[in-house]
């Protein structure tokens, strides 16, 4: 035995050994305690501060990295070879190599271990019997090795291994699966896959399995030639699973999708669906993002739809970015552009799950530019609206935009003083034979100076506007004009104060409010009767318009006011970070005079009280909250709107949300909808593996939305279904109804088999459980991606 503290090795290496028993600081045992050498100081590497572990260490540094090694026994010969016995280990980088023995021979490179071998490269681990390897290439072979990968924790046994380099092996005669192994010989997963050979590529981060065969509890599900499946959440080319549905107007669904990478910032996918009762419907989706800009086409073809008798198609196109114009003054231009069109009215109804974009019966076709500088903003605006008729229920189409021009210029605090100026030039299309109204242009201007009085105890904010409208009509109205011009001023004070003081309630301290509200607003009488409505409408009755000026939206009507609106509000806030924990309110509005402009077809409002408008949001407790909002008429006793919801969700997968909303004379209805585990029911709460990972091994969960019309006394939509989760799989079966009209209606069974870590077999239910049910949770949501220092050993 060479009688040496130091190994020649290849440039950048430095080789320490250690005896696995303790020895004194700065002595190292080789061969026994007569043999005891001191080291040098000198030798040890400098250590530097850093902040945290590399996950990944760059190639270009692993060729200067130190080699480590240690053992019981050592023997070697200079610049040619090194044998270690006895609890041998290398260690280099994210490298380990443990075995019985190892022998490892400089000019070449190469590591040959011999026993109970076991290698960790970045948290991939392999054992078995015996291994080759080229160490700074990670190039070689190891026999009969079980493995276990970190990123999707799946794990296996092979006959041989061939590393081709340090981003990719093959996998001969391999198995693999993602089930937990748990003691005893006879153990087998509930999923696994054989194949002839895996290839791994880690740079790719997929996996491409040939001559493969997936069994689920003992039953052959899919042989395969050959496949590929993911190692990360990484994308990747190729066929993504097929799924398979049943629907009452489509009939079986078969979708065979493939996904095409086209760049980091572009990609692709097709949706080729086999429909049994219409034919092969042509569908995909393009996506790209550049730095300033991005968009998403979608379309579908389906020709000769045997239910229709024709060809059927939609198209979705959104674009957003910015335009360079050149220029210092102007800068950048903001670009907007929304294409949505279909090839018939029925459209909306018979796909209303192939393009979740197109289920709308009113489709927008936007164009806009728009910029600002400094004070001044302005926008270019083309609308076109495709309105999609239904005989039972047919709508008045809106108004097409071509074009509208906006401009505006706003100043602040000048003396004190808030002042703005509002234009806007639209030229209104419609089919008259549908809006019963003239074409035209409307040109509107708004004049806005106010003076805001604000400090900590309150505000007073008196302002005064000037509204100018021109309209140019491409016919004579029913009084002969082909033209009408209206100004109107408007004045209003909107005032209000805040006073606080500590409380306690529920033996809990709060910084409570008590902010008291007043607003008036007087604009006169001008008959507009005889102005079409282009783009008006009526204010919802709430908190956030009940303190406005206009009891209209749009630019058509202009609401003649002498009113007041009182409120009163209170909120309990944290006394440390601020939160509000609860919040009430309650206000009214008292007019002094009678509102004579209305909508076409309208009522005047008479003077006098307005219904009271209550609400109340609490949230005193994180696992509960409640929001509800009241129309009371006081002259009838009795509630005109009402909606009341709440929410309990004490954990993970466990929240039931419910709602009751109330429209008089109208609509009623209750909405309910919850994610909860069904062994909670009888007292099995499960192991919790953490918030996105599920709830462990064997667990039920019941997940739906029920939306019941209380008037009608029957369901308008619901989503019921069921979650297993095994752990290593997950079964979901999901029954979808959709109203799409009156009195028809969608329905659709959804199951999905997911074998975590791998694929996914089935109709994904996951986007339509997401959409319908608040805040639903993945019970397999990935939120950090695994360190091999979790494996590191």
């Amino acid at each position: 035995m060479h009688d040496s503290t130091r190994l020649a090795a290849p440039s950048g290496w430095f080789v320490a050994l250690a005896l696995w028993t303790c020895v004194p600081v700065g002595m190292l045992a080789v061969g026994g305690p007569a043999n005891a050498q001191p080291v040098s100081d000198t030798a040890l590497p400098a250590l530097k501060s850093s902040r945290q572990l590399r996950e990944q260490i760059p190639a270009q540094q692993r060729s200067s990295l130190p080699t480590f090694i240690s053992g019981e026994r050592l023997s070697s010969r200079t610049d040619l070879d090194s044998v270690i016995e006895g609890r041998a280990e290398l260690r280099r980088g994210d490298m380990v190599i443990r075995a019985d023995r190892l022998d490892y021979y400089q000019p070449d490179d190469l590591a040959k271990a011999r026993g109970n071998v076991m290698v960790n490269r970045a948290g991939d681990v392999y054992e078995g019997p015996e291994l080759e390897l080229k160490v700074e290439s990670f190039e070689g072979f190891f026999l009969n090795p079980r493995y276990r990968f970190l990123r999707n924790e799946g794990h296996g046994e092979a006959q041989r291994v061939d590393f081709i380099d340090e981003q990719r092996a093959v996998i001969r005669n391999a198995s693999f699966t993602t089930c937990r192994r748990l003691p005893g010989p006879s153990w087998m997963p509930d999923w696994i896959v054989r194949a002839a050979s895996i290839s791994i590529d880690n740079e790719e981060e997929i996996g491409q399995a040939e001559s493969a065969v997936l069994t689920f509890k003992g039953l052959p599900l899919l042989p395969i030639p050959a496949f590929s499946f993911p190692l990360s959440d990484k994308r990747k080319s190729g066929f993504l699973p097929p799924t398979f549905g049943l629907d009452n107007v489509n009939g079986l669904e078969l979708v065979l999708p493939y996904y095409w990478n086209i760049a980091p910032n572009r990609d692709a996918t097709l949706f080729p669906a086999l429909l049994s009762k219409r034919g092969v419907d042509l569908a995909g989706e393009f996506r790209y993002l550049e730095p300033t800009y991005s968009g998403q086409l979608r379309a579908n073809y389906l020709p000769s739809d045997r239910l229709r008798d024709r060809n059927r198609w939609g198209l979705a196109y959104s674009h957003a970015g910015s335009l360079d114009t050149g220029l210092a003054a102007i800068g950048k231009l903001a670009v907007g552009l929304s294409l949505n069109r279909v090839s018939d009215d029925n459209y909306w109804r018979d796909f209303s799950r192939v393009n979740p974009w197109l289920t709308q019966r009113l489709l927008s076709n936007d164009l806009s530019l728009s910029g600002a500088s400094g004070y001044l903003s302005g926008s270019l605006r083309m609308l076109k609206w495709q309105t999609l008729q239904d005989t039972s229920a047919p709508i008045v189409p809106p108004y097409d935009r071509l074009p509208q021009i906006t401009a505006r210029y706003a100043r602040s605090n000048l003396a004190g003083f808030d002042f703005s100026v509002d234009a806007d030039s639209t030229q209104f299309e419609s089919d008259r034979t549908l809006t019963l109204q003239p074409n035209g242009r409307r040109v509107y201007a708004a004049l806005q100076v106010s003076h805001p009085w604000v400090s900590p105890v309150g505000f007073v904010v008196p302002k005064l506007q000037m509204h100018a409208s021109n309209y140019q009509f491409n016919s004579a109205l029913a009084n002969g004009a082909t033209s009408a011009t209206r100004f109107l001023p408007t004045l209003s004070v909107d005032s209000g104060l805040v006073f606080e003081r500590d409380a306690s309630y529920f033996g809990r301290a709060f910084r409570q409010t008590l902010e008291p509200r007043a607003f008036y607003v007087l604009t006169p009488f001008r008959d507009q009767s005889q102005i079409p409505n282009y783009d008006s409408g009526s204010n919802d009755f709430n908190f956030a318009t009940i303190y406005s000026d206009n009891a209209f939206v749009g630019n058509d009507r202009i609401s003649d006011s002498n009113l007041l609106t009182v409120g009163l509000s209170t909120r309990l806030l944290d006394p440390v970070t601020g939160g509000e924990a609860a919040r009430f309110g309650i206000a009214q509005r008292i007019r002094f005079k009678d509102q004579r402009v209305s909508l076409p077809g309208g009522a005047a409002v008479s003077k006098g009280f307005s219904d009271v408008l209550l609400g109340a949001t609490v949230n005193l407790d994180p696992r509960w909250s409640v929001d509800s909002t009241v129309q009371f008429d006081p002259g009838a006793a009795r509630s005109i709107r009402s909606t009341v919801g709440g929410r309990y969700s004490p954990g993970n997968y466990r929240v039931v949300s419910a709602a009751y909303r109330l429209q008089r004379g109208s609509s009623e209805q209750l909405d309910i909808g919850w994610q909860w585990p069904l062994n909670d029911l009888w007292g099995d709460r499960g192991e919790d593996l953490g918030a996105g990972r599920g709830q462990g091994e064997g667990r039920w969960y019941s997940v739906g939305r029920i939306n019941y019309s209380l008037r009608e006394g029957k369901l308008v939509d619901s989503v019921l279904g069921l979650e297993y989760d095994a752990g290593c799989w997950l079964g979901r079966i999901v029954l979808d109804q959709l109203k799409t009209g009156t009195r028809t209606s969608n329905r659709r069974i959804m199951f999905q088999l997911e074998f975590v870590g791998f694929s996914r077999l089935g109709v994904n239910p996951l986007q339509t459980l997401k959409q319908n049910i608040p805040r639903y949770q993945y019970l397999r949501e990935t939120t950090t991606s695994p360190s091999r220092f979790g494996n590191y050993d």
